[in-house]
């Protein structure tokens, strides 16, 4: 699995964030779930420390916790000054304003760094990445996917998607993916067809609207169960 770190973005998301993006109930929070393409997020340190257990999947989970910090620090002024260069695609409801998320994404990422050789020991940072997992069937309850699918739609292509969602639902009860815009702010081409693929299977299908906008517009989360019987 070869990743070139300097084509990477490494921002994380804190628990909070997780649980305002995928309506994360305090019952769901104690179900068996895995993150996927997590980055630097805090959750599993701050789901770990609160006595929760998280697996989070990323092929940056390759790189030491030094490169991954430098290559944040590399990146973390440019993406803020595109944010203040384009200030109408942007909500600042959750984070007040650019410098209040950089210095957000600063705390996530230091608290990510300091958990991190930890958590690669006791195996809750896995190096991985869709479509292929490397896990049972059926083995976590929740799956989050987190400003990966859909938002990379001119990347990732229609199959691509489908490949990643179903190998999503074949580890995993349930899936949870936002947001559901493109990089561009417009709706992924690939989101319907993904929901009428699903919905044709009898899978629960649903779109939700979560309490979290960064991008404008993006402030829902795509939800796929299979049917426990």
């Amino acid at each position: 699995m070869a990743m070139v770190l300097n084509k990477v973005v490494p921002f994380g998301r804190s628990m909070d964030e997780y649980v305002k993006i995928f309506n994360l109930t305090n019952t769901d929070l104690n179900k068996r779930i895995i993150g996927i393409g997590d980055g630097p997020a805090s959750f599993n340190a701050e789901m770990t420390r609160q006595g929760k257990r998280v697996v989070s999947v990323d092929p940056l989970y390759q790189f030491s916790s030094a490169e991954i910090l430098q290559r944040f620090n590399e990146v973390v002024d440019n993406i803020i000054n595109q944010m203040k260069a384009t200030p109408n695609d942007w909500v600042w409801s959750y984070h007040q304003s650019p410098d209040d998320l950089r210095s957000n994404r600063i705390k996530v990422i230091q608290e990510f760094i300091s958990d991190y050789e930890n958590g690669k020991k006791s195996n809750r940072y896995v190096i991985g990445e869709l479509p292929n997992l490397e896990f049972q069937n059926q083995e976590f309850e929740i799956a989050l996917c987190s400003h990966l699918l859909f938002l990379y739609s001119d990347q990732l292509n229609y199959n691509f998607h489908l490949k990643s969602v179903d190998e999503m639902l074949r580890i995993a009860q349930e899936v949870r993916i936002f947001p559901l815009l493109t990089l561009m702010l417009k709706p992924s081409p690939h989101l319907d067809g993904i929901i009428e693929y699903y919905k044709a299977k009898d899978y629960r299908v649903s779109i939700e609207k979560v309490e979290y906008e960064l991008q404008l517009g993006g402030n829902q989360m795509l939800k796929i169960a299979r049917d426990v019987t």
